[in-house]
């Protein structure tokens, strides 16, 4: 049972407990901490579901590095 969750969920548990756990360090000062840990858990469970769906990768860098050398051809 706990194999079959963690194969369906597990990106997003990993992400949200890693937003909750570098959240929590901004937590020492009040409200707007309070959303910023708010955001950090969205990013991670944003990353998470990305990653249990198997799109690729998180940021396309084969699409950045083409562009760039496209752009500024002393880049390669």
């Amino acid at each position: 049972m706990w194999k079959a969750w963690w194969d369906a969920y597990g990106g997003r548990t990993c992400g949200v407990a890693a937003g909750l756990f570098f959240g929590l360090v901004y937590l020492l000062c009040g409200f707007w901490d309070m959303l910023f840990v708010a955001l950090l858990v969205g990013i991670g469970f944003w990353a998470g579901k990305h990653k249990d769906e198997k799109r690729g990768p998180l940021f396309p860098w084969e699409r950045l590095t083409d562009w760039m050398t496209d752009r500024w051809p002393w880049t390669r």
